[in-house]
């Protein structure tokens, strides 16, 4: 058989987007592996995804479109084929936009491909065109996002390969070596050079553990953290005011603000020594370049906006954007012009259609507020078209997205490559495409690389990307806008049809040839380094004449975790643990959960929790417990270990609900509340109670 190698692309939702190669031996994919030659993947891929092919080949791939036999719940189903399916769909869509209107419509995805046509184009044209809800889709990253982007202006950040050339790298809300890993030779390539790496985290993760220092920190307080820090800078005159200056807005109100929060009073609030601050802030001022990688677990809070604006401002004040390696990085998909607008038609949208925020699901499925559970929506949702996720894990609270699931009345379809907890609850489930089957192109938030992915093998059984789903339901339905038509290659060409410096020299026919092309930016890229910020004002905004508009406080705050003793005490007295459920090590969210070898690397679904809160608890190592809040519970095995600070629990998570033992995961006691800015979700905004289980 003749052996041939293809180029790709990991499609998952982590910054690293590796470029990866694979060996097909006559149909059959026999090998997946980091391409050598690229210069961020390195010729390596991750825990999860050096497994791939044991998700391409599972036993449990869902290969053929299936109609609900049984009740919902019971994922009980028989096999018709993809004419009966879209039949189906399209009539029962068509019935439902006639009786309720179009907005009784909502499409639920997000990024189990971060592929930019099978992430979002033909998908947003078909239910643009349909006049369904739209969905905002703030299930990970608007919060830290929105913060950001009014400070420095967009996604940008310093050039991750450059960090190699930073004498300090602080880690803050990240597990770099789980969500991240190809980031770590860089640093280490620094520490060979002198620098130190501080690693800031509630949780003392891989990445505390190999880190030269670390510094525990309270859940929610990294904005008072970044406060007291430019509190003593400003104090002790150790930024740079040339930089300040010439590249930053509301300096003089910065100050003022930051005398309200000295290292003394911000150590109450962080749990943090005030020495420690006080050292961290001189390193941060002094021992240029200074790096700080944030990652969007520091956002998912109440004030979580806050707290990424907050961090945001501190390169501007030491002057550290100057310097390759210098800055702060939350993501880099700013860096790449695409053309959004060509992908998702949203001149197909009619006017006044209203939005609905997927971290509220359960809201809009029961329609039912869970603040004073009045309803919400008129119309109702009465269809639910779910792929690329995985609510009846992923969502929050987690208990009212069943119940809504449960509905006899609410027609759900989902385009899914396995048996997820969520297909249990459709009405037709249909086969998707894994990342080896379908054509795709990519842009990435942890480098600068624009990335080809080509089919390595046909579709296995009949599955069907995205892309050509929605072209064929497009049909069904009846629309005969010439959007619907494009090919997978011409939307491809729409993305990166913008005329933009970074792009020059860049086509679609150089793309093919390459695979992967750096974007075109200096090398180190330094964003920043003249000023020139995205910001209306073109400077780093201390002082943001946007967020006053906005309702917001213009200056950086600490806002406190809605799920604490200092907003809600009453709730703190019956609930004194906060519960944080970052990535499992061999998951990537719900992905890579159902996969037997990252089952067996994980064992089980756990809480770790201190010795402290554990012995006030009678609670052993090893014993089986009940986490739980007024919300909902889940029993996990008890870890004990001086990891984690008391009153803080983590639970490595998204384990999928049928894989655990109560038939529950984390999410049983996470709530909808949203944060500050950008109306993310809050997960780790979470106070619970654990006991022993009976």
């Amino acid at each position: 058989m003749s052996i041939r190698t293809i180029a790709a692309v990991c499609p998952h939702d982590c910054p690293d987007t590796c470029s990866m190669t694979v060996t097909v031996e006559g149909d059959r994919a026999i090998k997946v592996e980091g391409t050598p030659n690229h210069r961020f993947t390195d010729g390596f891929l991750c825990t999860k995804v050096s497994k791939y092919l044991d998700r391409v080949y599972h036993e449990g791939r869902l290969l053929y479109p299936q109609r609900r036999v049984g009740k919902k719940g019971e994922g009980r189903f028989q096999t018709i084929s993809w004419d009966e399916a879209l039949d189906e769909i399209a009539t029962r869509l068509k019935h439902i936009a006639k009786e309720f209107g179009s907005e009784s419509i909502l499409p639920y995805s997000y990024a189990g491909t971060m592929g930019l046509l099978n992430y979002g184009s033909m998908d947003r044209r078909f239910f643009h065109r349909l006049g369904a809800s739209l969905l905002d889709r703030t299930i990970c990253a608007t919060a830290g996002a929105t913060g950001y982007k009014y400070t420095i202006g967009g996604s940008l950040g310093f050039d991750p390969e450059a960090i190699k050339y930073a004498k300090l790298i602080v880690i803050m809300g990240s597990n770099i070596l789980t969500s991240n890993v190809h980031l770590w030779p860089f640093i280490l390539e620094a520490r060979k050079k002198g620098a130190r790496i501080i690693c800031i985290d509630p949780y003392r993760n891989r990445t505390a553990e190999a880190a030269d220092d670390y510094i525990a920190i309270k859940p929610g307080t990294d904005a008072a953290l970044a406060l007291a820090i430019m509190n003593l800078i400003i104090e002790e005159r150790l930024y740079d005011s040339d930089y300040v200056e010439k590249h930053t807005l509301g300096f003089e109100k910065l100050k003022e603000r930051v005398r309200d929060y000295p290292p003394e009073k911000v150590s109450q609030i962080t749990g943090i020594e005030q020495t420690k601050i006080v050292d961290l802030a001189r390193a941060i001022a002094t021992e240029q370049p200074v790096a700080i990688r944030i990652n969007y677990g520091l956002q998912r809070h109440k004030g979580g906006g806050m707290a990424v604006r907050s961090l945001a401002c501190i390169p501007a004040l030491t002057g550290a954007w100057k310097y390759p390696g210098g800055g702060i990085l939350l993501s880099t998909s700013g860096a790449f012009p695409i053309n959004n607008s060509a992908l998702e038609r949203p001149d197909l949208i009619p006017s006044g259609t209203r939005t609905i925020n997927m971290s509220r699901l359960g809201e809009a499925l029961t329609n039912r507020s869970p603040i004073d559970g009045r309803p919400v929506f008129t119309p109702p949702v009465k269809a639910l078209f779910v792929y690329n996720s995985n609510p009846a894990a992923v969502a929050p609270d987690a208990a009212a997205v069943i119940e809504g699931l449960m509905r006899e009345d609410l027609f759900t379809i989902v385009h899914e490559q396995f048996y997820t907890d969520t297909t249990d609850y459709a009405d037709i489930v249909l086969p998707a495409t894994t990342q080896l089957e379908h054509f795709d192109i990519h842009k990435a938030y942890g480098h600068f690389y624009l990335m080809l992915n080509e089919p390595a093998i046909a579709p296995i059984g009949q599955a069907m990307s995205n892309t050509n789903l929605f072209r064929a339901l497009a049909k069904r339905m009846g629309f005969i806008e010439d959007c619907f038509n494009d090919s997978d290659e011409e939307i491809a060409r729409q993305a990166i049809s913008l005329k933009h410096p970074a792009m020059e020299g860049i086509s679609f026919e150089r793309l093919k040839q390459e695979k992967s092309i750096r974007l075109n930016v200096s090398d180190p890229y330094l964003p920043f380094r003249d000023g020139n910020f995205l910001t209306p004002s073109g400077k780093c905004e201390f002082y943001s004449e946007q967020m006053l508009r906005a309702g917001l406080d213009p200056l950086p705050t600490y806002i406190p975790p809605i799920e604490s003793e200092e907003v809600s005490p009453a709730l703190f007295s019956k609930y004194p643990i906060t519960l944080l459920s970052p990535p499992a090590h061999s998951f990537l969210n719900s992905t890579f959960a159902n996969v037997p070898k990252l089952i067996k690397s994980e064992k089980e679904p756990v809480v770790e929790l201190n010795i402290k809160d554990a012995t006030e608890r009678d609670i052993t190592d090893g014993m089986q417990v009940r986490v739980f809040n007024d919300r909902g519970q889940v029993h996990l095995k008890a870890v004990i270990s001086n990891r984690v600070k008391p009153g803080v629990a983590v639970a490595p998570s998204i384990w999928w609900r049928k894989f655990s033992k109560d038939g529950r995961n984390v999410n049983e006691t996470t709530s909808q509340e949203i944060t500050d800015m950008g109306a993310g979700a809050t997960f780790y905004d979470n106070l619970v109670e654990i006991e022993p289980l009976d």
